[in-house]
């Protein structure tokens, strides 16, 4: 079977080089005489594996030594536990940004350790836009202000970050290496792997150095940012397998340009998506012309059953996992770092062929 455009929103397609190169190493990592899969993750050949994935990371995107970097386990949602539990005192307050239902369950999480505070919501337009912060909404005593800054949803994104004198937190997950951002813009960000970065199963953290703190007894040691620095992302066994496919999505992206090259082909992609849906009477795109993500098109058809019929069909065509999320509905079309451009092409092709089928006389 030949290999189709997966428009997912994670796990993403991966680059055909970045599969390859695994498939040839998968039996026997070179020097290493096992697979990684089998490999201990306190061994020589494992410990340069995650050495050179943080060292590609922090070259990509330009983070100081005053950062420290983390490969953990537990997706984004672990991180909304756990960044309140180690930022925020058991009585003190965190501020929110509510721009989809991951930012919802990022402040229903914390709202179980602190006191978390919605600063600022789209929820009155099903989070079309990215509603903006006013200094005198932040609570005094903030401790941090976090912001999902793609919202692979509803497809949002922030372009101007919020500078309000307040430490900002971000959830980068769908936007990491996919568009460029100051590191030094936050004190701590978090991505899942699965978008622009590797497979499921690895979460990026990078945070101050700062911030790291002795924890009260009721937080788990495994949710302990300190500790998990202190082991260098190995208090516990790893998941060595994702770590090392990070690390394959890394180098590639360094040979392709780094992660202004990857901004520019999303720029690209999105852009021949957004053209032609603004110049449709049969598909409306759904997000605020300047709060569109660039990575993430999210429209809509005349009706739910014409978006069914799409989706089906587009399958037909190699097109894969076009439907819009399940709570959302309409379609969805993911154009991550992997995504190339003959995708969009052929997704547009099939977009006007669709059209001149089922537009009504």
């Amino acid at each position: 079977m030949e290999r189709v455009y997966n428009f997912s929103a994670g796990p993403s397609m991966m680059p055909l080089p970045v599969l390859e190169r695994a498939q040839r190493d998968l039996l026997c990592y070179p020097g290493a005489g096992c697979s990684v899969m089998e490999m201990s993750h306190r061994s020589p050949a494992f410990e340069a594996i995650i050495e050179r994935a943080e060292a590609d990371l922090r070259a990509l995107c330009a983070i100081p030594d005053s950062y420290a970097v983390l490969f953990l386990q537990g997706g984004a949602t672990t991180q909304f536990s756990m960044i309140p539990m180690n930022l925020v005192d058991r009585a003190g307050t965190a501020a929110y940004v509510e721009t989809d239902e991951f930012a919802k369950k990022a402040i229903r999480e914390a709202a179980r350790w602190c006191n978390a505070v919605t600063v600022a919501s789209s929820a009155d337009k099903k989070f079309s836009y990215i509603p903006e912060v006013r200094a005198e909404d932040l609570p005094q005593n903030a401790a941090y202000l976090h912001i999902t800054v793609n919202n692979t949803l509803f497809g949002t994104q922030y372009h101007r970050l919020p500078q309000l004198g307040v430490p900002l937190v971000g959830d980068l997950s769908s936007a990491m290496l996919g568009q460029l951002y100051d590191i030094e813009d936050f004190v701590l960000i978090y991505a899942g792997a699965q978008k622009n970065m590797g497979p499921a199963g690895v979460t990026v953290v990078v945070l101050r150095r700062d911030l790291l703190r002795d924890l009260p007894e009721e937080v788990p040691t495994m949710l302990d940012y300190k500790v998990q620095v202190a082991g260098r992302s190995m208090h516990n066994t790893p998941p060595c397998w994702g770590i090392y496919m990070t690390g394959l999505m890394l180098d590639w992206i360094l040979r392709e340009g780094g992660v202004e090259e990857m901004a520019r082909r999303n720029n690209e992609k999105s852009g021949l998506l957004y053209e032609f849906l603004d110049n449709s009477t049969f598909y409306t795109p759904t997000a605020r012309p300047q709060d569109r993500s660039n990575m993430n098109i999210t429209f809509t058809l005349p009706d739910e059953a014409l978006s069914d019929l799409f989706a089906k069909g587009a399958a037909a065509r190699g097109l894969i996992n076009l439907k819009g999320h399940r709570l959302v509905g309409g379609i969805r079309a993911n154009v991550y770092n992997a995504m190339p451009i003959e995708g969009v092409r052929a997704l547009l092709a099939y977009m006007k062929d669709f059209e001149m089928e089922h537009r009504m006389p």
